[in-house]
């Protein structure tokens, strides 16, 4: 890509600046080394770059040019260095007969020497000389050295004779990559020309193949650092795959082994078509404006285009909101565009080099490079598919004997990856380009040929790696064509901290976890979901429910509603029945509930259980209702399911399927609490039969219900030890390694605010708390179970975390110890957070439990933020009988079932919306303790 000088002009005023310091130094004796004339120097030379990079940054926001923003701030670096060497060699350092080891050329190299600079940009320089180095030459060095470095600017530097540079290259790929860049500033141009030369003939001239080589796996372990996805939400502009760095990778591979200057060389050669040398020129450039733009947003070298710089970078772009999708989301939609241009123009580059058979270095037989790319060595290796006529297997990847195999028959576009599929095999760069240069073959004939769908539903369902394939259709852009509602999410982000992905993206790795679930090969993270899917009457069903569930993102409407309507519309056309068709789109519209009742609801709650099966209706659909939102959790991104998540799926799951199969009634219920009574009482048989059954009426039917069988026998130990020591207090921390939680059990003579002193423990302690549940005893103790997140691999480890917590608990409630002051007041939204604006949301609602009022209060999340929210529900004067704390993301969602003080649900409409106001507030920080409940909670 070109600029034109104009583009240049009114950065910096060399000309001038050179006669203030000519005048400065002979208004002062001519003596250029004295450091008062040094300090004026570099006030002048500071005025000039400060004026210059305001420059450059308005015109950035004029014209939006970010490669031109990056050649205008690589001048004002050039014209600065300029002027420090001449001020340097004619007024600091004068020699009136150099010698001709005193010559010394000034060289840009890696990025500066591409002439391009960043705000934040290191300046990378080498100092050239002839010979050995003199001390005239370590002078010079060392005072532009200095200067650029009172400057404010990171210098990275070598001084370096031309010998030790072509020695140096052969066995250092990095200097050879840096000199390969190298570009003259100032100084002796015949010898940087002379340097360019012998780097040609004796470094570059036949190493192509072991250059390349070491550039692409340098490049694969750059992209296992940075993550191997290029639709990551929050990307590493210069770093990660799609990046800056891999179109520079590209031009170095070019550069060196087609010898060329420029980009625009490669269309000469015939590596590049002129189409594809302008998705070059068009992604570095809009990449050049998203950096520029950081740097002068960040005020430093930042790379990460993370969440608190997204909006802002989208605004100075110009984007703007549209129905559907933020402005922020719109810009990042390009951004992966953007990204995936760059990895076609990587399959492009390689494809040529394996149609020119770049040879290894000799006597290495296959060279690393023709293991990288596995480039075939004879045309006679491609061997015919069987039963596919037109398509051959070259060098274990996919290929095609003919250029017309496509405008033949469009179908072979779908039959393609059929064969991929079934033969494992990748495709080859030339096909790549074939396929993508066919598709404006697929239009709506294509789309409802019966075949061509029968071809796609068997690569969705595939049993062997439908992610792989699907993955490489999407990048064809083929997937998006023949499915249209899936190419408007391809590359399209989501603004949250939840999604690790973009769209499709999302949905692709979906498949693949239900595929790796189905093979059994996932781990023991979901054990119910990898048997139950061995017994699905129809596992085509859940691989297209799956494939479709979030296909309408970004549009106005909700997602569910919006896919379940699209899956009505695409169903029929890949060959499924009516009744295939409604289990999907049910599935679809219900994707989310299963995840959210599991997090956020009482699951001891009758009519929660009944409300869910009331929904769900038959046991197929809650099978695969399960399966679907394990494979979609996992698929968000790493770390986000964990076996907590995993083991309340599977509650639920258990407390909805007799519901489905015979159903529970209030007797099951009676039968359920006397069952559980005579289980523990025959687990306490060392107990006198008098304490066991003391002990037993000591509970509540609630609690019979809900605790699981070996809770109730830990429970009945713990309190049976605080009776015989008088202890008021009793704690017990229990690590739960698959569940990746830890359980701290309280008990505690009961008190309103109670859990509210436990989550600030919590809170000072850097503990998540993830779920809660409350108890009270018939004789007025406190029996709180709480949840909090596993942060130490090994139990005893994480059961001493868990007894530092209990005994700041226990210091709060025997008033040794006070919360700290910040804990009381609003914490601050840090970091990322501040990129989010989520309005606080208070519901209360009575029909989602017969026994309690539920309060459902989302916000955005922030340090001591259930603090706050039970602080606030104990001055409402609220008994809490359990609390589920979900977070996704930035976003908090926290459920409370709640009664008045007699064990009542609040039916007032009047105090409803008390709680709702005094609830929002406190989401915000915000509460107003004045009011504290005066006496303990009840229980019904």
């Amino acid at each position: 890509m070109k600029i034109a000088p104009e583009d240049l002009a009114g950065l910096i005023d060399s000309d001038g600046i050179r006669q203030k310091l000519s005048d400065l130094t002979r208004d002062n004796g001519g003596n250029g080394a004295d450091l008062k004339i040094r300090s004026e120097v570099l006030t002048l030379l500071k005025a000039a770059m400060k004026e210059g990079r305001a420059e450059a940054e308005r015109r950035l926001n004029e014209d939006g040019g970010g490669f031109r923003c990056a050649k205008r701030l690589c001048h004002v670096q050039d014209e600065l260095i300029r002027i420090i060497y001449d001020f340097a060699f004619h007024h600091v350092y004068r020699i009136k007969n150099p010698s001709a080891a005193e010559r010394m050329s000034i060289v840009a190299v890696g990025g500066y020497g591409r002439g391009t600079l960043a705000p934040g940009s290191d300046v990378d320089l080498l100092f050239v000389l002839p010979y050995k180095q003199t001390p005239w030459g370590e002078q010079v060095v060392e005072y532009i050295l200095y200067m650029l470095w009172d400057l404010g600017l990171k210098v990275g530097h070598a001084t370096r004779n031309i010998e030790e540079c072509v020695r140096l290259s052969r066995t250092d790929m990095t200097i050879r990559t840096a000199i390969l860049e190298a570009r003259y500033i100032w100084g002796d141009e015949p010898l940087f020309e002379e340097l360019v030369q012998r780097f040609n003939d004796e470094v570059v001239t036949g190493t192509s193949s072991e250059f390349i080589a070491a550039k692409l796996e340098e490049r694969d372990e750059r992209h296992r650092r940075q993550g191997t996805s290029r639709y990551l939400v929050e990307p590493n502009i210069k770093e990660g795959k799609g990046g800056l760095r891999d179109l520079n990778t590209l031009f170095w591979i070019a550069k060196y082994h087609y010898q060329v200057r420029s980009q625009h060389e490669l269309v000469k050669k015939g590596v590049l078509s002129r189409s594809e040398y302008n998705r070059f020129t068009k992604s570095e450039d809009f990449l050049w404006a998203v950096r520029c733009h950081l740097h002068f947003l960040t005020g430093r070298a930042e790379e990460r285009l993370s969440f608190d710089v997204q909006r802002e970078i989208a605004i100075r772009l110009g984007y703007t909101q549209h129905p559907g999708m933020k402005d922020v989301e719109r810009f990042m939609k390009h951004y992966f565009l953007v990204a995936k241009d760059v990895g076609d123009l990587t399959r492009i580059l390689c494809a040529a080099l394996e149609n020119q058979h770049v040879k290894g270095p000799r006597g290495q037989g296959i060279s690393a490079l023709m293991r990288r790319l596995r480039v075939n060595r004879s045309s006679s290796q491609a061997k015919p598919v069987e039963g596919s006529p037109g398509f051959v297997i070259d060098n274990g990847r996919l290929n095609t004997s003919s250029e017309t195999i496509f405008t033949d028959d469009p179908i072979n576009l779908l039959r393609v990856f059929q064969i991929a599929d079934k033969n494992d095999c990748n495709l080859h760069p030339e096909l790549t380009k074939l396929i993508r240069r066919s598709l404006k073959l697929v239009d709506s004939t294509l789309r409802n040929d019966p075949e061509a769908n029968r071809l796609f539903l068997g690569v969705l369902t595939s049993r062997n790696n439908p992610e792989k394939v699907l993955r490489k259709m999407n990048e064809t852009g083929l997937l998006g064509r023949f499915v249209p509602d899936f190419g408007k999410v391809v590359a399209m982000m989501q603004f949250n901290m939840y999604h690790h992905y973009t769209v499709d993206e999302h949905l692709i790795r979906s498949i693949g976890v239900l595929s790796e679930i189905e093979k059994g090969n996932s781990g023991d993270d979901h054990p119910l979901a990898t048997d139950l899917i061995r017994t699905l009457q129809n596992r085509k069903i859940l691989y297209v429910a799956m494939f479709l569930h979030d296909i309408a993102k970004g549009r106005p409407e909700d997602h569910s509603v919006g896919g379940a309507r699209i899956a009505r519309k695409l169903c029929p056309r890949f060959g499924l029945s009516n009744a295939e068709t409604d289990t999907v789109a049910w599935l679809i519209e219900h994707h989310l509930d299963m995840s959210t009742i599991a997090q956020s609801r009482d699951l001891s709650d009758r009519k929660t259980i009944s409300d869910f099966a009331h929904t769900v209706q038959s046991l197929e659909r809650l099978k695969l209702l399960l399966i679907l939102t394990v494979a979609d959790i996992r698929a968000v991104g790493p770390g986000v399911f964990n076996g907590w998540k995993g083991q309340l799926l599977r509650t639920l799951y258990y407390e909805c399927e007799p519901n489905l199969t015979g159903g529970h009634t209030m007797g099951s219920h009676r039968q359920a609490v006397e069952q559980a009574k005579e289980e523990l009482d025959a687990q306490l048989t060392h107990w006198p039969a008098k304490e066991r059954e003391d002990y037993i009426n000591r509970h509540y039917k609630a609690y019979w219900l809900r605790v699981a069988p070996e809770r109730r026998l830990a429970h009945a130990e713990l309190i049976r030890q605080a009776d015989k020591t008088g202890n008021r207090l009793a704690f017990a921390v229990t690590p739960h390694s698959f569940e990746g939680v830890t359980e701290i059990t309280v008990l505690a003579p009961d008190h309103p605010r109670l859990l509210s002193m436990i989550a600030g423990a919590c809170h000072v302690t850097g503990a998540n708390i993830v779920d809660a549940q409350i108890d009270t005893t018939t004789d007025g103790f406190a029996l709180d179970t709480i949840f909090i997140s596993r942060e130490l691999p090994d139990d005893a480890d994480e059961q001493r975390r868990g007894e530092r917590i209990t005994d700041l608990i226990s210091k709060i409630l025997k008033g040794e110890s006070r919360l700290p002051e910040n804990v009381a007041k609003k914490n601050p939204v840090k970091g990322r957070m501040k990129a989010f604006n989520i309005d606080a949301d208070v519901q209360v609602n009575n029909s989602w439990s017969d026994d309690y009022t539920v309060v459902e209060v989302s916000g955005l999340d922030r340090p001591g933020f259930l603090f706050d929210l039970t602080r606030c529900i104990a001055t409402l004067n609220l008994n809490i009988g359990s609390a589920h704390i979900s977070t996704f993301g930035e976003r908090v969602v926290d459920v409370f079932y709640v009664t008045d003080l007699t064990g009542q649900k609040i039916a007032n409409i009047g105090r409803q919306e008390i709680m709702r106001v005094r609830l929002a507030d406190a989401v915000e920080g915000q509460v107003d303790t004045s009011a504290a409940a005066p006496v303990s909670r009840s229980v019904s």
